[in-house]
């Protein structure tokens, strides 16, 4: 591990990353490659700086911007447009070059130059209707997968890889799941060794989180500073659940897939799983516990095309192969958050309002 490229070096997970790889193995040269066009991005610039790590002003739907890096020993695919509802009412043009041409040239600058690679694709990859036809009922403040479980892929811990791919799945989680389907090929057909892991919700400190990504960030944000919140679609109550996976987790089950011949030969899901999975509702509760602060929130029962009731990550593949598991829990995640936005309170409040 002489050598890492991370694109989308700029943004949440990748800076993350680079930041952790950099202080667990300070001899490795860590190079990160952004385009820089998410706000808030250019706030990553100094922490990069600051640990050593070589930032790159360059964009994955460039291959000349790839090709001038020459040879590392892996490239960790981070860079793309994150939104689920990119390309609805708008043109699709940056989320499909992005996520899929951008894939692309980095697939082919590993063919020419060589290199292993890491790549984040997504639990959206799973169709829409499927998952909102699952059978959920009100439990409390959130809704729980009922059983029997008749649908493959789902049980008592929620959604594993065994699920549908039949269906549509947004045009972002399209372009992911190409993704998967260029590397397997690029696997047979060139040697590539890839790790590819569907991630649900990654949150954690230095997060730009917005209304259709990264909303735990936003949800803190919003408690702190001030600004609109509100349950949006199904009849507005809040009690739409995910799972949420802390980024250094994240970290942790790469410096173990790396190092693990084993896992490039599957395809795992990954994320917080069913310990960390939390209600918007139940959220609402622990963030305020946590800023002392009680804002108004607002209900909008619309639900939009894109949003789903329930996803929880079945990680008993990974656990089982690999022996990882998620560490940091969701009120760890919450109180770093806050401390966070706390200790720059200058800077984030306009990225936040």
């Amino acid at each position: 591990m002489k050598s890492i490229l991370i694109t989308g070096g700029a943004g949440f997970v990748g800076s993350s990353l680079a930041i952790d790889f950099k202080k667990t193995y300070p001899q490795t040269n860590v190079i990160c490659l952004d385009n820089l066009s998410r706000r808030g991005s250019e706030l990553n610039l100094p922490r990069l700086a600051h640990h050593d790590i070589k930032f790159v002003h360059g964009d994955v739907r460039n291959s000349e911007d790839l090709n001038k890096i020459g040879k590392v020993d892996w490239l960790i695919e981070c860079s793309a447009e994150p939104s689920v509802h990119a390309g609805y009412n708008e043109s699709p043009a940056y989320l499909i070059n992005t996520n899929l041409l951008g894939l692309i040239n980095c697939l082919e600058y590993l063919r020419q130059f060589g290199g292993q690679l890491v790549f984040l694709s997504t639990s959206r990859v799973y169709p829409i209707d499927p998952l909102r036809k699952l059978p959920l009922q009100a439990e409390g403040n959130r809704f729980v997968l009922k059983q029997p479980f008749s649908q493959l892929g789902t049980s008592n811990q929620g959604i594993s890889e065994l699920f549908s791919l039949e269906g549509h799945r947004s045009l972002y989680g399209a372009t992911k799941l190409c993704g998967e389907l260029l590397i397997q090929e690029y696997q047979k057909m060139y040697g590539l060794k890839a790790i590819i892991n569907r991630c649900g919700v990654l949150a954690g400190p230095w997060q730009m989180g917005k209304v259709d990504q990264g909303f735990m960030a936003l949800w803190v944000a919003r408690h702190f500073f001030g600004g609109a919140l509100k349950y949006m679609g199904f009849e507005g109550k809040g009690l739409q659940v995910r799972d949420v996976l802390h980024v250094r987790d994240l970290f942790n089950l790469l410096q173990i897939q790396m190092n693990e011949d084993s896992a490039f030969e599957t395809i795992f899901n990954v994320g917080g799983g069913l310990k960390n999975s939390i209600s918007l509702f139940e959220l609402t509760e622990m963030t305020q516990s946590i800023v002392g602060k009680k804002p108004e929130i607002g209900q909008d029962p619309i639900t939009r095309e894109a949003d789903l009731p329930f996803y929880v990550t079945d990680n008993k593949k990974v656990m089982d192969k690999l022996g990882w598991s998620a560490e940091i829990s969701v009120m760890q995640i919450v109180e770093e958050i806050a401390l966070w936005l706390k200790e720059n309170q200058a800077t984030l409040k306009p990225l936040f309002q």
